[in-house]
This record gives structure tokens, sequence and C-alpha cells, in this order.
């Protein structure tokens, strides 16, 4: 791990980035060329001590995780990313599973809906980043680990899960998150991590063996969704989405007719914060 490097390289790329391009307001009395500090920690998820820490070149290693948190707050192009792993003592991510990082255009788009349900999601269904308004509708959907990162996997290992979605939808939702799943599967092939939350899936899921033994197939989210809110109900939502060919991501936003009753439900999100998802039974 070069410390050094690494504190120069975040210094100089939190210097580049201007509150507009995180979709942060500048303020009158801004001093700072580009962001402060604890503006980059909040964005990486992380505390604002640690970050300075690694910017004057005293902190810990950072693990894996928290580089790619790193370099998603830091809006950093993939070239960037792998020089940032470096700089701290790991192998760059391989160029052919890049799929946890988030283009620093999409980012962009994501910092102009801080007020709208919208988030980025691999073809797994791993949500990378939220807006605050996401967070509120779904949950934190970024602190999942392993298989559980992905939306199949937790609905069918943790019924807490299913309580976004009414009840009388949970039959049409794991079916299609079972066609989705089988179409993610065909295009990463054997040996894919696809192909390994399905084999870990068929051994803990009876109702999702059964699906899976359907062999239907679904490539792409469907436009209209009713989510369920503890507070504020059942609301009927259009789901737009945005495919990055690339990186086979995709930046889901969720929208109403403004003063429509839905509308209004999404205008009271981010006064509600973000929604408590109960623990799993």
């Amino acid at each position: 791990m070069d410390r050094a490097q690494l504190a120069d390289f975040l210094r100089a790329r939190r210097a580049a980035l201007q509150p507009e391009d995180v979709g942060l307001p500048r303020g009158p009395r801004r001093r700072t060329s580009g962001l402060r500090r604890e503006e980059v920690a909040a964005l990486c998820g992380m505390s604002a001590d640690y970050y300075t820490r690694l910017e004057q070149g005293r902190g810990p290693q950072p693990s894996e995780p928290m580089l790619a948190a790193i370099a998603r707050g830091l809006h950093l192009s993939v070239a960037e990313r792998d020089h940032l792993f470096r700089l701290a003592g790991h192998h760059a991510p391989e160029r052919t599973s890049r799929a946890d990082h988030v283009a620093p255009a999409i980012l962009r788009i994501l910092d102009r809906l801080q007020d709208t349900p919208a988030q980025v999601v691999t073809d797994l269904g791993e949500t990378l980043v939220q807006t605050p308004a996401a967070a509120a509708l779904l949950g934190d959907q970024t602190r999942h680990e392993g298989f559980a990162r992905a939306t199949v996997y937790r609905w069918f290992t943790e019924p807490a899960s299913r309580e976004v979605y009414p009840d009388e939808d949970h039959d049409e939702r794991a079916a299609t998150f079972v066609a989705e799943l089988r179409s993610a599967l065909s295009r990463g092939g054997k040996g894919s991590r696809a192909a390994r939350l399905v084999d870990d899936l068929l051994g803990r899921s009876e109702e999702f063996a059964a699906l899976w033994a359907r062999h239907d197939v679904a490539d792409k989210h469907v436009r209209t969704k009713r989510l369920q809110h503890p507070e504020l109900g059942v609301m009927t939502l259009d789901c737009e989405t945005l495919l990055d060919t690339d990186t086979g991501q995709r930046l889901l936003v969720f929208t109403a007719i403004p003063g429509s009753p839905d509308g209004d439900k999404l205008a009271l999100l981010t006064v509600l914060g973000p929604r408590r998802v109960p623990a799993s039974s």
C-alpha cells in the first residue's frame, strides 16, 4: 500500500469534483475549490474521520468493498478505479467482472434525482447505489452482502423482504424475479455468479425450485409496479429503466403523475426518511 500516493490521489480527485457534479448545492459561502472531505465521506458511506485519515496518509488499508465505495463516491472512471485499488495494495478488479462499478455518467444522472426514487442495479438485481427517496421507498438495499445483495435471493430466503409488495402481488413478483434470473443466467453461463446463485437457491427454497422448473424467461423490469409502504400504503408507480450496455447495469426511476394520489405519496417520501426494514423471521 502506497499511503502517500493514495492520499495525493484522493485529494486530487476530490478537488476535481464540484458540488454540481454530485448533485449538491454550492452555497454562497463555499471557499473550497472542490468538495469538502465530509461531503466525499457522505457520498462514500463512511465516516468523515476515516476518509480524512486516508487523505492524510495515516489510515488503515481500505478493504476492497470500501475502495469500491470510494470509487463510486468520487465518480472515478474504470481506469481511475483500478489505479485506486493498486495504490491501496489490492489487485484491480477484473475488467470482465466489473458489474459493481457504476459509470460516472450514470452517477451524474442519479445525483440529479435525489428527490426521486431511483437506484442502479446489476443484471442480478443487486442494488449498487440509491437516492434518499429510493431508500425511503424500498429501504437501504445497498447494505446486504453476498448472495443476499440480489433481490431474488432475499425474496426466497428472507420473508420480510416481501413486505415491499402487496400480498396479492407476491405470486406474480416471485415468478417475475425467477424469470429475470434465468435470463441473467443465459447471459452469464456456467460458472457465473448467476449460476452459483441459482444453485444456492435450489438447495434452499422449494418454492424457487418449482418456479425454476417452469423455464420462464424475462429480460427486463415491468413498466408499472405496485409497491407498499408501511406509512403511505400501496402506490402504483411507473418504473422507467435506463440500460448501460457496457456493464448491463440498469438505472431504475420510479415516478407517478404529479398531483395524483400516488404522486402526493411520493412527495412525502423524503420527509419520512429511510424505510425501516424488519428483521427476517
